[in-house]
């Protein structure tokens, strides 16, 4: 079976036009791409410049589809009720799929385990700040013995597992990926080997302290559901 009647992906978007034109361009040059579904839930200010941009990306080999978006969660959401294949990608507009094989492998890897939510490893596109992420690796992986957390940059579901659980929690203004994720028995979840490359830019923005500091703050009040409904200053 092609990966157009697999796999279809959602990419929420908001103030992103350049990086989003880049992340759909790397999707562009996947093997096997051709006629894959990417719906991007758009939520920009700039309406008009980034759905140009993103739109220049279209029947090249994807073909996109451009929807309203809002806070990923809900933005996740309304892409997801366009899906009917059996497997989406929930895949952030920062993050960039570089190695040419990299979709049909991790494919591959969901049909080999039989797992039904897969993620990968993160690394920044200019290599600062990824002594956080190598750190990351390793809670993930203790983590997923009982609490899988898969990072919202990459989210490779099994669509039926995604519609059973509910989707998203719309009212999620943070740490909504571990939100779900986390209802995924553990025996059902992956950490791929292969990795993704994603902008340093909220390392920048908030400080390695903060992003220490929520996860942990997250992890704490993980079974409180408010928790998730705040913002936590996340998108100042």
């Amino acid at each position: 079976m092609s990966l157009k009647d697999k796999l279809t992906i959602v990419i929420p978007c908001k103030n992103e036009g350049m990086t989003v034109k880049t992340t759909l361009q790397f999707l562009n040059c996947q093997k096997g791409i051709e006629g894959v579904s990417v719906i991007v839930a758009d939520a920009s200010d700039d309406f008009d410049f980034t759905r140009n941009l993103i739109l220049s990306e279209n029947s090249k080999k994807i073909l996109i589809k451009i929807i309203d978006g809002g806070f990923p969660a809900f933005a996740r959401n309304q892409g997801s009720k366009l899906v009917t294949t059996p497997y989406v990608l929930f895949l952030d507009a920062d993050v960039f799929i570089t190695e040419f094989c990299f979709l049909e492998r991790v494919m591959d890897e969901m049909d080999e385990k039989d797992c039904e939510l897969l993620t990968c490893k993160f690394r920044t596109k200019n290599f600062k700040y990824n002594f956080v992420y190598w750190t990351f690796d390793i809670v993930q992986w203790f983590l997923s013995l009982t609490s899988p957390f898969a990072v919202g940059g990459f989210m490779l579901f099994k669509k039926s597992k995604f519609d059973e659980l509910g989707g998203f929690c719309n009212d999620d203004k943070f740490a909504e990926d571990y939100h779900l994720s986390s209802k995924v028995k553990p025996s059902n979840f992956r950490i791929s080997n292969n990795y993704v490359s994603t902008l340093n830019r909220r390392f920048k923005q908030k400080g390695v302290w903060y992003m220490v500091k929520m996860m942990v703050k997250t992890w704490l009040n993980r079974h409180d559901d408010n928790f998730y409904k705040q913002e936590h200053d996340y998108w100042k």
